[in-house]
C-alpha cells in the first residue's frame, strides 16, 4: 500500500521532526510512505473571510497538484467523520482489499482546507472537535496509521 501524507507548511520544531522520523521508520515495515509538503501562504490570523478564502485557495491549488488521479483522498477536516482506532484500521484495510492501495491524507494549513480539496476528497476525517496545530496533526496521523497497521495484523501495541 502507498500512503501519502500531503500537508501545508514545513515542520520547524525539532521534536516534531524526530517524532515524524520515528513513525516513518516504523511504517516502512507496513507500507510505502511518502510525505509531501507545499508552501503555506502568509497569514496573520486576523484575515477577513475573503482573505482566508484566498489563502486557502492558493494552498489548495498547490495541494491539488500533488494528488494522483487514482488516489483515494482522505482530507482531515473538523466536520469529517469521527472513528476510533479500530474502525480507522478497518477502513485502511478495506481500502487495500478493494484495490484502493494509493491513499492520500491531506492536512491543511492554519486556516484549514480549501473547498476544492474538500470536494476532491473521497472521505473527510475528523480526529476531534478540537483544533490542533497542523505540525502536531501530522504526528498524530502517522501514529494512528501505524496503530492501524498493528491492529490489522493483530500485533501488540499499547492501548
Amino acid at each position: 500500500m502507498h500512503i501519502k501524507i500531503l500537508t501545508v507548511g514545513k515542520i520547524k520544531e525539532n521534536f516534531y521532526v524526530k517524532a515524524i522520523e520515528e513513525y516513518s521508520k516504523r511504517l516502512s515495515k507496513y507500507c510505502r510512505l511518502e510525505i509531501a509538503e507545499v508552501d503555506d501562504e502568509p497569514a496573520s490570523g486576523s484575515e477577513s473571510t475573503r482573505m482566508e478564502d484566498i489563502v486557502k485557495a492558493a494552498e489548495g491549488g498547490r495541494l491539488l497538484r500533488h494528488i494522483g488521479v487514482d488516489s483515494y483522498v482522505i482530507a482531515l477536516a473538523i466536520e469529517g467523520k469521527k472513528m476510533d482506532s479500530v474502525k480507522f484500521s478497518k477502513k485502511i484495510e478495506e481500502l487495500g482489499v478493494t484495490g484502493k492501495s494509493d491513499v492520500t491524507f491531506v492536512i491543511g494549513g492554519s486556516l484549514g482546507l480549501d473547498k476544492e480539496i474538500l470536494k476532491r476528497a473521497d472521505m473527510l476525517l475528523s480526529f476531534s472537535d478540537m483544533t490542533f496545530p497542523h505540525q502536531l496533526m501530522r504526528v498524530i496521523l502517522l501514529e494512528q496509521i501505524y496503530r492501524a497497521f498493528r491492529i490489522m495484523r493483530n500485533e501488540p501495541y499499547h492501548k
